[in-house]
This record gives structure tokens, sequence and C-alpha cells, in this order.
């Protein structure tokens, strides 16, 4: 059985984030972003002529997220707003009512195809596949050229090339899932974020450390120890972390079930500058290789673009 300190250390998963990121630009549209991804994407789009102020720094939790002045500073002055959508970002509305901005926000998760987790509630981990982060790619653009009609050309043709990547990423991250057998597809997680990479690559999440949406919810004892014997029932080797919580909890639940844990996932954010999950293609590119390693015990290896 778990020890009741597992259920105490599992209380601490969710955190705070750290200060905002922005990038200048001269003379194109000023653009606020929420999460790192979202950022991205917008970045990809918009490249040198645009400004963006990301709300979310890397490695940031934004289940949890506190608005600072600067977040509500930096709306008042936006010509574009592009949010993430769904419980990862939904403190953003109170941010843009107490900054009177009138700056078109564009909530990405209602144009992708969604999927729906615990109790039928919309999971808003869209980005996880590929295939929506081209569609989100595609809402951005026509955001960014009706603020700035005259680079509209421009921004068509970087979000047709980023396009291009985004679908040579995702073929190739599915050639890789091939060469791995049926029954080693099978994830255990901190928290309920890979059901759309696990839908689109046919991999299975038996079971996730925080049993929810959110890093916000929290296991009982009972749950936590369910959990492991189903990681023994399953045969499960390896259980993965997130990049933005602390990995105690997962680290004793593998011990406790004969498991070991693997390399971090960048989940609900992107890594800093200098690791390989700092752009969105990096981080579905070295989640991809942790995943594969981790379950095959590096028997199977994947060749996948450099974004």
């Amino acid at each position: 059985m778990l020890v009741a300190a597992l259920v105490l250390a599992a209380g601490a998963v969710a955190g705070c984030g750290d200060d905002d990121t922005g990038s200048a630009a001269a003379g194109g549209p000023r653009v606020v972003a929420t999460t790192t991804q979202a950022a991205d994407l917008v970045r990809n789009v918009g490249g040198d002529r645009i400004a963006v102020t990301q709300l979310l720094a890397a490695n940031t939790d934004p289940h949890g997220y506190e608005l600072r002045p600067q977040d509500v500073e930096a709306l008042a002055d936006a010509d574009v707003v592009v949010r993430s959508g769904g419980d990862v970002d939904d403190w953003l509305q109170e941010a843009v009512d107490q900054s009177g901005s009138d700056a078109a926000v564009v909530t990405l998760i209602d144009s992708v195809q969604t999927i729906s987790g615990e109790e039928e509630a919309v999971d808003p981990h869209w980005w996880q596949d590929p295939r929506n982060a081209a569609t989100a790619v595609g809402v951005i653009e026509k955001a960014l050229a009706a603020a700035d009609p005259g680079d509209a050309r421009s921004y068509a043709d970087r979000a047709a090339a980023y396009r291009s990547k985004l679908h040579a990423l995702d073929r190739a991250v599915a050639a890789c899932w091939k060469q791995v057998p049926a029954p080693q597809r099978k994830l255990v997680t901190t928290h309920d974020a890979l059901g759309y990479y696990a839908r689109r690559y046919g991999l299975e999440v038996i079971g996730t450390v925080i049993p929810s949406l959110s890093t916000e919810g929290q296991a009982s004892a009972g749950q936590l120890n369910e959990l492991v014997e189903t990681i023994r029932r399953e045969g499960v080797k390896v259980v993965f972390a997130e990049s933005s919580i602390n990995s105690k909890v997962e680290q004793a639940i593998a011990d406790e079930a004969g498991a070991s844990v693997g390399r971090q996932l960048w989940a609900d954010s992107l890594g800093p500058r200098g690791s390989d999950g700092a752009t969105y293609l990096g981080s579905i590119a070295s989640n991809t290789r942790a995943m594969v390693d981790g379950v095959t015990r590096g028997a199977v290896s994947c060749s996948l673009p450099a974004g």
C-alpha cells in the first residue's frame, strides 16, 4: 500500500508560473498569447512583423495561473489576443474585462477537433495532435491578416510553410509508433494531458497520477493504490512525469509498482530556450522520442524532422 506521505505529495503537484516573455517587432500588430504553445504558433505565422507578449512562461502550469498587473496592461495595448481555450486559460476573460481591451480575441479550441475527457468535459489539450495545430495556424493567419491587411500575403506564406513542417512531423511520428508493438503502446502520465496524442497515434492511456484533465485535481490514497495495481496488471514498465510539475509522486508510484520513471514530457507547457521542448515542433518530437524509448526500453528509435 502507498503511504500517506504520497497523498500529501500529490497535493503539491500543481504550481504557479514565472514571468512572461515577449518579442519585439516594428510596425505590425501587437499580439498577446496566453499559453506557450499558442505563442509559438503565433510567432511562426507572424514572423518579425508582429510583437508577441506571451503571458505564461516556459515550464509553467497554466491551469492555476494567477493574473498579474502587467498581463492586464499588455491586453489593454493588444490588437489581437490569442488564447488556447478551455480550462487551461479560462482565467483570461477576467483580465480582458479588467483591461478594457477591444482587441479581437481568437479562441483556438473553437476551430479544432476536440475530444472529451472525464464526465464528458471537453479536453483542452488539443495541441497534442499536430493536425489540430495545423488548423490553429490557419485561424491565426486569418486573425493577423484582418489586423494587418497590408501584410496578409506574408502571413499566408509563413502559415503554409509552417503547416508543411507540422504535417511532416505528424507523418514521422505516426511512422515511428507503427514500429512499436501494440501491447507496448500503453501510457501512464501525470494527468490526462495526452489524450489527443494517444488517439492520433494509437496509444492507450491506462492511468494518470492525477485523475483529471487539470493538474489542480488530487488523487486519493485509494486511487493511487489502484493505479499501482493497474500498472502491475498491464505490465507497464515506465511512468512519464511532466516537465512543469514535481515528479516525486510519479517516482513513488513507479517504485511501488516495479516500474521506472521516463524522461519528462512537455505536456501543458513548452520548455525554456535551449531545451528540446522550446518550440511546439520540438516538444512533439521530444515527447515522441521519450515515450517510444521508454516503452520499448530503447529497442525502437525515431527519425524525426528537426523542426
